[in-house]
């Protein structure tokens, strides 16, 4: 299978043509399609991990050794640890001419590529099978399992692709897939809106995507294989072709993953379907952003000088985005804006610790999050299933005594996300923190610190408005059935369990597992479990819990504070206005645009 992985995309793409031209005449739509190739590409994934996993390691040559000098002055080489290598298979595409090398169209597999193909295939199967009950009775119920799994093939072809031209096409079938399930229920204005402003803001990143692969494909040698761009950006060679690149990789990775300032659109993207919402926050989409940053980290560490430590333009849009989208969620009614501001900060921590130099505390912190984050995503479907209304603050509350088994894998959810001992966040978050701090990046670790107090604040709110207290709403709600529930239970015990295989009582297993040749040669330091760090940040968890807890279950929050007090008044009008920067860009940029056209065109 490693040499054939395209087979995986391949099933989701035949998923998307079946269900799309033989749903409707099929019993229950066609989602049978769906549930069974995606269930088949998870297990191909599960066999391509164990193939990997076989494949001997490859001990370092003289090249690889690090180099390192002793406290007197002298030389010592200290060998690199062996790494398995990466499996290709590739063919010839086409040529530019017979002066030409031809262009190469192909797969790669490594560590990264295995963690990737079990997250993306694992999450769309439990959302397709969450789906089937969710979704049933819609009047395009066959055209949404269609676009899932158009939606699952662009991620699987950005994660096998072995050069940047294939990451493109993954990269933009996803935008139109992600179009097509925003404005899932485009009889609504306010969805069609929420799709073209996804559409358009992301393509606004896309540019600098574009002109990265154009700049990179001539600075390594007019190439677009991924492994040699790398190789050659950290030679040294073409320096000023690669910062220019950086620069504009660094914008569609700020477009795609919803960092500041082109993370408007991800809150508005909540108007399409809830399963939609959870792949496109755990699995697709938004950490494809975080996926490109990472697989092109040859690039980014020498574009930016991430080893050199202080402040870096990563660093900074990482960590700005994770203060300005966690306070955004203390003001949200809706659940699910709730957890996409959330989602926006979370993302802006990977983009942080690649900015900081924790490469792999960004990649294991994008695969714990996919776990507790899409169970979040159902959970709150499962909630909206019940009380058919996503608003905390007027239909919900007191639902634990209703909903047990939501309440319970929510509460592991958020847990999971605040980052508690010993389950997924946990142990993540604290890889960020250790790899900010000692990499010098202490800035960004009160940052983290900051970031991590405010998420534990504003879940605690989420889960007091949502479980607790009388229940607002109408009706009578009810457990969801199990095609939701189910989901759930899987999802609360990979957020329990996905946290271990990078203990440091396993033995670092997922550092050593995507290892790769990139993340060698640039000399990216890997850091050792850091008990006082890690009671640090805890401490700090707790007192986020603490202080939110006293004021929403202990009576304590200061009611009418915004009405008599003038700062308290202009900072929430600010929040509530998201810092207007919606009006910015649809008022003054858009506007200011497309008026003076119409006016010139009638």
């Amino acid at each position: 299978m490693l040499e054939h992985v395209w087979i995986i995309p391949a099933l989701t793409l035949a998923s998307f043509i079946l269900t799309l031209f033989f749903g409707k005449r099929l019993p229950g739509g066609g989602w049978q399609f769906g549930v069974a190739l995606v269930g088949i590409a998870f297990a191909l994934s599960i066999v391509v991990g164990v193939q990997y996993v076989n494949e001997p390691l490859v001990h370092p040559t003289e090249e690889t050794e690090q180099v390192t000098a002793t406290a007197g002055g002298e030389i010592e080489h200290e060998e690199a640890p062996a790494i398995r290598e990466e499996v290709r298979a590739e063919r010839d595409w086409f040529t530019f001419g017979e002066d030409h090398e031809p262009i190469k169209v192909g797969t790669v597999v490594d560590g990264f590529t295995v963690v990737m193909l079990l997250t993306v295939t694992l999450i769309s199967l439990l959302v397709h099978v969450f789906s089937t009950n969710y979704m049933h009775g819609d009047v395009r119920f066959t055209h949404f399992f269609a676009f899932l799994g158009l939606f699952t093939t662009g991620m699987l072809l950005l994660v096998v692709a072995s050069t940047t031209l294939e990451m493109l096409v993954g990269w933009e079938l996803m935008g139109l897939c992600s179009f097509a399930l925003i404005g899932h229920w485009w009889e609504k204005k306010e969805n069609s809106d929420a799709a073209i402003k996804a559409f358009l803001t992301t393509r606004t990143g896309d540019i600098g995507l574009l002109i990265g692969i154009s700049i990179t494909f001539f600075a390594a040698g007019q190439t677009f294989d991924i492994a040699h761009i790398n190789e050659v950006a950290l030679s040294g060679e073409a320096q000023t072709a690669f910062a220019v690149a950086g620069v504009a990789l660094l914008a569609a990775v700020i477009g795609k993953s919803a960092q500041f300032p082109l993370h408007t659109w991800l809150p508005d993207a909540m108007a399409g379907p809830t399963p939609v919402s959870a792949l496109i926050h755990a699995a697709t989409m938004v950490v494809a952003g975080v996926y490109l940053l990472a697989r092109l980290y040859g690039v980014f560490w020498e574009s930016f000088d991430i080893g050199d430590g202080g402040i870096n333009l990563v660093a900074a849009v990482g960590g700005i985005t994770i203060l300005i989208a966690a306070a955004l969620a203390f003001v949200q009614s809706d659940i699910k804006k709730v957890l996409a501001y959330s989602t926006i900060s979370q993302l802006g921590y990977m983009v942080m610790a690649l900015g900081v130099g924790a490469w792999t505390a960004a990649i294991f912190h994008l695969f714990t999050h996919a776990m507790f984050k899409g169970l979040l995503f159902l959970g709150s479907g499962s909630v909206s299933h019940a009380v058919h209304s996503f608003d905390m603050k007027k239909d919900m509350g007191g639902l634990r005594k209703h909903m047990p088994t939501t309440f319970a894998t929510f509460m592991v959810g958020s847990v999971a996300l605040a980052g508690i001992f010993p389950l997924a966040g946990f142990w993540s978050k604290d890889e960020i923190l250790l790899g900010a701090r000692q990499n010098d990046y202490h800035v960004f670790l009160v940052v983290g610190l900051v970031g991590a107090f405010m998420t534990a604040a504003y879940m605690t709110r989420c889960v007091y408005l949502t479980f607790f207290g009388e229940y607002r709403g109408h009706g009578h709600p009810h457990e969801s059935p199990p095609a939701i529930t189910v989901p759930l239970v899987v999802l609360a015990l990979l957020s329990v369990g996905a946290g271990l295989v990078n203990a440091p009582f396993f033995g670092y297993g997922f550092a050593d597992f995507t290892l790769n040749r990139t993340i060698e040669l640039a000399g990216v330091e890997e850091h050792a479990f850091s008990f006082p760090d890690a009671v640090l940040s805890t401490l700090v968890v707790l007192a986020g819990i603490t202080v939110a807890g006293m004021a929403y279950l202990g009576g304590r929050l200061p009611v009418g504070l915004t009405h008599r007090n003038r700062a308290a008044h202009d900072g929430y009008t600010f929040l509530a206005n998201k810092y207007y920067l919606d009006h910015l860009y649809t008022g003054i940029v858009v506007g200011g645009i497309k008026g003076p056209v119409a006016r010139l065109m009638y």
